[in-house]
């Protein structure tokens, strides 16, 4: 997607600090509508961490479904993306990313934050559009494997009855999703693709994710160290010797 500005991306200096909301870890009131939802404790740690926010200080809402815009942010949040290695030469905005973007919107430093990131939405997307079940999904999943560097797995794709009404471009994320055990099928073995997400799922889609992200950890890189030493060992420790060879 094409920008009209330039910018430079920084180690050590944070130019430009956009906050937003999330990543608080101040004490919050506890939200007291999920006493019957089956993923209350999974809610209540993402709150913890500052990861969701409730539509009020004690209401979480859990059955309300999720806009686009929501949607960004729940995923900037749960990513961790930032723009502290990024120096703008001119300010940016939201709407040069989005044209139907509001500047002055609480969403706007999340839709810079996810751009900036690369993470691929349309230009054109309609901030106010209730998301579908495949459509978050596929956006969180592609963030987190992005972002994580999460270890490669042999994929056995899961059957799913209802595999003709998912977007063929969502297909594998939401395949992949599954093997990571972020999302299940239901008792008939299917997927809801086009229904609208819940706020409830969204956070618990979040949540498995991240416990995901925990529990595989990217291999570490080699050290200096360890490249050279691998690069000096002999010939005769590593392979076989050829005969004529030398």
């Amino acid at each position: 997607m094409k920008t009209k500005f330039k910018m430079i991306t920084m180690s050590t200096i944070t130019a430009l600090s956009l906050t937003f909301v999330g990543h608080s870890y101040a004490a919050a009131n506890p939200f007291s509508d999920i006493t019957n939802i089956a993923v209350k404790d999974k809610i209540v740690a993402l709150q913890e961490q500052g990861l969701v926010h409730g539509i009020s200080d004690d209401l979480f809402a859990p059955n309300d479904t999720i806009t686009a815009a929501q949607g960004i942010q729940l995923i900037v949040n749960a990513a961790n993306l930032n723009l502290d290695l990024v120096r703008f030469l001119v300010e940016p905005k939201a709407t040069d990313y989005f044209k139907n973007a509001d500047n002055n919107a609480w969403y706007a430093n999340a839709l810079i934050t996810a751009s900036v990131n690369g993470v691929v939405l349309p230009a054109d997307l309609n901030l106010n559009k209730k998301w579908t079940r495949e459509e978050f999904t596929h956006q969180l999943i592609s963030t987190i494997e992005t972002h994580s560097n999460l270890p490669k797995i042999k994929l056995v794709p899961a059957q799913i009855n209802d595999s003709t009404d998912i977007t063929v471009d969502y297909d594998g994320s939401i395949q992949r999703a599954l093997a990571y055990n972020v999302v299940k099928l239901d008792e008939q073995g299917n997927f809801h693709p086009k229904a609208e997400i819940s706020r409830a799922e969204a956070a618990e889609q979040i949540y498995n994710v991240l416990e995901y992200i925990k529990a595989h950890p990217a291999p570490s890189p080699q050290t200096d160290q360890e490249l050279e030493t691998n690069s000096k060992r002999s010939p005769s420790s590593t392979s076989p010797q050829i005969p004529g060879a030398k």
